[in-house]
């Protein structure tokens, strides 16, 4: 983890102090801000290639006349007295905690935590937990990510691999996929330039960033596992709480390092609601036993049943399994709520009824619906679905997002193949990047052997990886119908429809809830969303 990347006066650093808990760690929390200030900080973020203290500083602290922060933020003065509330709500809790044991006290607290400079891998294990934390992260589409820090380009010098035989040669591939990265960024947008001109009506700034998006869309599969990222993340006491602990169970140094310095900074905002994380605490203790003992004694009948048929490795969707009773199951929870018969009736009811009465049901529950922000109502969840997916790592990180429903993924390798943008083949710099997959693989397969955890750092993120999801029909609605959207990525847009046209086959009766779902294909995918939002830009501009 890089710190003291950013240097600030000593004037910054006064000012900031009143609003982070730490002004030089990568790691540290937010304080003093009225959530309007918090949730517009955070919603920027994930667009700037500042820290969120840089970004803070000139965008909201600096920008008075556009932010009113003085007055919507509450004065220096004030932090005694909110230390010794602090002080004083701590001990209630902690009674509460100790006394009754109730989880959902953690609820009532809550934090703004910044994690910077960490791993994208490591990105991806902390946004494992799925409720009660929302997680924002630096975007690969709007953020060129081939700057450099002292001379050195951004990824994670991970503390084994650094005092081990792989240490040259680890470092040698991550400066070469970068290296190959930053040197296909011109060409790669003079193609996509000449390809789509820019045509009347679409504003200038509109444009380029629809053209930025194409070509870092292209490429991103260059960046290795262990380039470094920001996050931030708002959560619960709870959801908190549960994240610390299971990272002070990983193996990775990076992940202990970055549950201890959380601990330490989420103490300083909300220590009653996660103190039971504290690698010293009973409780931590008692589930760090836990997972160890339950980690070795599956692995062990893993190894032990090892004679499986030979593995699948072609990338793709698979419909695993579903349950041929749901359609009566969905039809009898829209019935519910208007009928006074128990669920049970109410579905065996509906498994005598002939097609077109279920029809006529399902489109009552569908029918209505005017656009995918219509969300469905909870009967969709009486069906639910397996999918095993085959795809590259770049769209795990996008639909691994997804919080409501069961996922689960293997280690990163480079086992399965890799991706390859079709805008690379048309600029004839396929062999430049085939190269750089083909290096990266040696090194990441020579590491593997020894440290297979470590190893995964150097993998880039076109590699393919293995993943799950058992998700119900709701929450599958809702994630083919925004996936697919045109704005989208062109990986994970493929893997949406297909998911939705997968389910249609297997279960006709359910294609209508997918209403919403686009199967067309997009050269310039992002332009339309860019050109509304600069139109809308000029509005309040002329509004003012």
């Amino acid at each position: 983890m890089l710190d003291n990347y950013e240097e600030f006066s000593s004037r910054e650093i006064k000012v900031l102090e009143n609003y982070v808990t730490n002004t030089s760690s990568s790691i540290f929390c937010l304080r003093n801000l009225p959530e309007v200030i918090k949730g517009a900080l955070f919603s920027r973020y994930s667009r700037s290639s500042l820290g969120l203290r840089s970004l803070l500083l000139k965008e909201f602290i600096f920008n008075e006349e556009e932010t009113a922060f003085g007055a919507i933020a509450p004065s220096a003065d004030e932090e005694d007295n909110q230390i010794l509330a602090l002080k004083k709500a701590q001990s209630f809790y902690d009674r509460i905690l100790d006394g009754y044991g109730d989880d959902s006290i953690g609820e009532l607290g809550g934090a703004h935590l910044a994690i910077e400079n960490v791993s994208m891998l490591a990105a991806k294990i902390i946004e494992d937990r799925r409720i009660g934390g929302s997680p924002l992260e630096k975007s690969t589409r709007y953020i060129y990510f081939d700057q450099k820090v002292g001379g050195e380009y951004l990824f994670y010098r991970e503390p084994v691999l650094m005092t081990s035989a792989f240490r040259d040669i680890y470092i040698d591939t991550c400066n070469m996929l970068f290296d190959t990265y930053s040197k296909l960024i011109p060409p790669l947008t003079g193609l996509m330039e000449e390809k789509h001109p820019k045509e009347g009506g679409i504003s200038t700034g509109a444009y380029k960033a629809s053209i930025r998006a194409k070509v870092l869309d292209c490429l991103r599969g260059l960046l290795p596992a262990g380039t470094l990222t920001n996050m931030g993340i708002y959560g619960n006491g709870r959801f908190f709480e549960g994240m610390v602990q299971r990272l002070h169970c990983q193996n990775l140094a990076e992940l202990q390092d970055i549950g201890k310095r959380s601990q330490e900074e989420l103490a300083k905002i909300i220590p009653s609601f996660i103190r039971r994380g504290d690698p010293d605490h009973r409780t931590q203790k008692g589930f760090a036993k836990f997972r160890e003992a339950m980690a070795a004694a599956i692995k062990l009948i893993t190894e032990q049943n090892a004679g499986f048929e030979e593995r699948s490795k072609d990338p793709g969707v698979r419909l695993l399994s579903w349950d041929p009773e749901s359609v009566a199951k969905v039809a009898a929870a829209f019935l519910f709520e208007h009928s006074d018969k128990g669920l049970y009736e109410l579905q065996k009811h509906c498994e005598k009824l002939p097609a077109e009465e279920i029809a006529r049901i399902l489109d009552a529950g569908c029918s209505a619906r005017e656009n995918r922000r219509h969300k469905s109502p909870r009967a969709l969840e009486h069906a639910e679905l397996t999918f095993e997916i085959i795809a590259d790592f770049g769209a795990y990180r996008d639909l691994h997002r997804h919080r409501i429903l069961t996922q689960e993924r293997q280690l990163l390798t480079c086992d399965y193949g890799f991706y390859t943008p079709p805008e690379l083949q048309e600029l004839g710099r396929h062999g430049d990047y085939a190269e750089a997959m083909a290096q990266a693989k040696e090194v990441h397969d020579m590491i593997a052997e020894e440290l297979p955890e470590e190893a995964q750092y150097v993998v880039p993120m076109a590699y393919n990886i293995r993943w799950y999801f058992h998700v119900n029909l709701r929450a599958l609605q809702w994630l083919t119908e925004l996936r697919s959207s045109p704005a989208g990525h062109p990986t994970y847009r493929a893997i949406a429809q297909e998911m939705a046209r997968q389910v249609s086959e297997k279960i006709p009766e359910f294609e209508r809830f997918f209403k919403f779902v686009d199967y067309e294909g997009y050269d310039l995918g992002r332009l339309g969303q860019e050109q509304r939002k600069a139109e809308k830009l000029k509005i309040n501009l002329q509004s003012r």
